[in-house]
């Protein structure tokens, strides 16, 4: 008869581990359902999973500069709508005014009898009065005319404002729900990318860069205490060129202080940033507005070559132009990556460069 032996636990660090990884990554996958499908993708290698998640990182950062870019565009539509209803309300005071004289002379009328005043003279027993006095009423029947097409034309004046009012308000509804639908998007990759990070273990993400809203505390951290030892080493190299104006250094010293800060999508500062407020938000804070996104942003100076980058110079990434940050010299820069990472110093090689701005 034969022995029944108990099986022997295989190590972690075996095969049983990466079964165990594999069937998460294939879970995260399917949660994700890249293509649409929901389907599970049962073999994504750490490098697979890095790729993906760069990915949702871009077309979340893309989708963050249409969202920054409505918003703005928001913000404008409710100051229009506001100065037309303010307007509108000013000049319905005015014509209430207006009404309120012409029914005023009307009342005189009434209490004379209904009387034409030129009427009224004529029966004067006084001829020098009457002549006087046909004159006077002329004046005053032009007066008369004079405010009745003032009040017209303040009607005309107001339901135009009014009309512009309603057209504002219809584009402003409009930009908000696509507000709404843009943040549904971002939202929804950044949950995907997170479903990602997940599956991946700790050590693993921690290699490839990847540290995800858990390990965001301890790198921003680290981030803002290499920060000035980062630039004190470009100045001791002697490799750090001089920024091409004290605006331009102003903005770069203002982009270390942020160092470790944390990316949230569509924000400005002072504590948190994504890729465009931060540029902004440094500019902003050396004296110079900035538009607000990246596709306005490359647009904001004078364009120079990659050889020609001095620190406080924008650098542009991808096709669309959906990633900026501030080139601090040596081939780095200053970015809000995305949120598995705080504002931190990168190089420029490490995502496909698209342009370069100097503002100042």
């Amino acid at each position: 008869m034969a022995a029944h032996r108990k099986t022997g636990r295989r190590s972690l660090g075996g095969g049983t581990a990466r079964t165990a990884f594999t069937i998460a990554l294939a879970g995260a996958a399917t949660a994700t359902g890249f293509d649409g499908t929901g389907h599970a993708e049962p073999d994504l290698t750490p490098a697979q999973v890095k790729a993906k998640v760069d990915k949702l990182y871009q077309e979340a950062e893309s989708a963050t500069q249409k969202y920054d870019g409505a918003k703005e565009k928001s913000k404008a539509a409710e100051h229009r709508l506001s100065t037309l209803r303010d307007e509108a309300a000013r000049k319905t005071d005015k014509l209430n005014s207006a009404r309120d004289a012409l029914g005023s002379m009307a009342a005189a009328q009434y209490r004379d009898g209904g009387l034409d005043p030129a009427l009224q003279l004529a029966l004067s027993d006084d001829p020098d009065r009457y002549l006087e006095g046909a004159e006077f009423a002329d004046r005053a029947g032009t007066r008369q005319a004079a405010a009745v097409a003032g009040v017209r034309e303040q009607l005309r004046e107001i339901e135009r404002l009014r009309g512009a009012a309603r057209v504002e308000l219809a584009g402003l509804k409009a930009r908000q729900a696509e507000l709404k639908r843009t943040r549904t998007t971002i939202t929804g990759k950044l949950d995907a990318a997170r479903r990602l990070l997940a599956a991946l273990p700790a050590a693993e993400r921690e290699r490839l860069g990847l540290g995800g809203d858990s390990g965001a505390a301890g790198a921003a951290g680290r981030a803002s205490r290499s920060g000035s030892g980062a630039r004190d080493a470009l100045q001791a190299s002697g490799s750090a060129a001089e920024a091409p104006s004290s605006r331009a250094a102003a903005a770069v010293s203002y982009a270390y202080s942020k160092l470790g800060s944390p990316y949230v999508w569509g924000a400005t500062g002072p504590n948190a940033f994504d890729c465009s407020g931060l540029v902004q938000a440094a500019y902003h804070s050396a004296g110079i507005s900035l538009p607000r996104t990246t596709y306005a942003q490359i647009d904001a100076g004078r364009r120079v070559s990659r050889s020609e980058l001095a620190p406080g110079d924008l650098v542009f990434f991808y096709s669309g132009i959906s990633h900026v940050g501030i080139y601090i010299g040596n081939g780095q820069m200053i970015h809000a990556p995305n949120p598995s990472a705080p504002v931190r110093i990168a190089p420029i090689d490490e995502m496909p460069f698209a342009g370069a701005t100097r503002i100042v």
